[in-house]
């Protein structure tokens, strides 16, 4: 496997190794030992899955200290852009954002760290969303970030007449007033 490092610590773009015959294909989408040598030590305890239709924006999520989350990320069915917002107050890269491309085609994972807010918009018909957390949810601890943040100005790829958000994603804060747990 390949491991991509991105301008924000921790986070990291994943290419498994895909073996591919006259069957299909074959890869390996998590192995603690390797991924351990990649840096990745976060030992996952609840994996999650989501269905989605074309638009669909969702996030930017986050759990609160003490239940923050690490993530392992992929898409298995379609194309998604997926967006990784670095909260940590004391880092040097506080509020930058950095995207992926995640799809059954390429198999790419993405490795979010403690500390981010996490997001995804679906940019083919349907998407199925797969990811690995190294804390439970807490209801309780759940936070979430504007998406459309002047200030992080991200580009979802899908245009803001055709996104489908939650109510609950309609109405999360904007950077500037969030009150910051990490």
């Amino acid at each position: 496997m390949q491991v991509i490092k991105t301008p924000l610590e921790g986070v990291l773009v994943i290419e498994p190794k895909v073996f591919k015959d006259s069957r299909g294909f074959f890869v390996e989408t998590y192995n603690e030992e390797r991924y351990m040598q990649a840096g990745i030590t976060a030992r996952f305890v609840q994996d999650n899955m989501s269905a989605s239709t074309y638009g669909v924006v969702r996030g930017l999520h986050f759990q609160r200290p003490p239940y923050t989350q690490a993530k392992l990320v992929s898409c298995i069915e379609g194309e998604v852009l997926d967006v990784a917002v670095d909260l940590r107050k004391d880092s040097p890269t506080y509020g930058q954002w950095y995207s992926v491309v995640l799809s059954a085609e390429n198999h790419r994972q993405f490795f979010i760290p403690r500390g981010f807010a996490h997001g995804f918009s679906v940019l083919s018909p349907t998407a199925i969303f797969a990811y690995k957390c190294d804390n439970l949810y807490h209801p309780e601890a759940d936070g979430g970030l504007m998406l459309n943040d002047p200030i992080l100005n991200i580009n979802w790829r899908v245009p803001k007449d055709q996104m489908i958000l939650s109510d609950k994603d309609k109405n999360h804060p904007f950077l500037k007033d969030l009150d910051n747990p990490f």
